[in-house]
């Protein structure tokens, strides 16, 4: 087997996973106690650990970005059930609120120059959240929970609208699925 190419240790792929959710924990809260050497103490591991896997604070801010965006993907693929699709946009709506919160975050922390990878990550991800949301919208309009005049780039617009506009102060998250609920109800269909 050639070396360059071996499948990672498992014992590796478990501190990539622990470094990923420490630095989450620990980034995502921001201030000063928020450095690369806190996260890898977080997770259980030596600063060296955590440069194998992630040479730059951008490469882990990407793979905690990448990591919260993967999930949210899955849970949209979960909530494509018929029946629901209100009830099935909100949960979305409201779960996509942490990802917010973790972003912001991790941008105060890491004071993350955005480089060429991250733009390109950016958007391809970006890309298949609106394709998540426009799944989760068509099928509420189809089964005519809400208007048929509504986008996915509405829905997208008026989320990320409410998340920062509000600062990040504690309960920010409350506020906004309190008003993402509000928008919400508007956007149905009236019999």
């Amino acid at each position: 087997m050639d070396e360059t190419h071996r499948k990672p240790r498992s014992d590796a792929l478990k501190n990539r996973a622990r470094l990923i959710e420490a630095a989450k924990e620990v980034l995502g809260r921001g201030g000063p106690e928020a450095s690369l050497e806190a996260v890898a103490r977080e997770a259980g591991v030596g600063i060296g650990t955590l440069y194998r896997h992630f040479p730059t604070r951008e490469a882990l801010f990407q793979a905690v970005y990448r990591h919260d965006v993967e999930d949210l993907l899955r849970l949209a693929e979960a909530l494509e059930r018929p029946g629901g699709g209100v009830a099935a946009l909100r949960e979305w709506m409201h779960a996509n609120v942490a990802l917010v919160g973790t972003k912001r975050g991790l941008l105060g922390a890491l004071a993350v120059v955005v480089g060429d990878d991250s733009k390109a990550m950016y958007s391809e991800l970006s890309a298949r959240i609106l394709r998540a949301v426009d799944g989760l919208l068509q099928r509420a309009i189809a089964e005519g929970e809400v208007r048929a005049d509504v986008s996915a780039e509405d829905l997208t617009q008026t989320f990320y609208a409410l998340c920062y506009a509000r600062p990040p102060e504690p309960g920010w998250e409350t506020q906004v699925r309190r008003l993402l609920d509000i928008f919400i109800d508007g956007l149905r269909r009236r019999h």
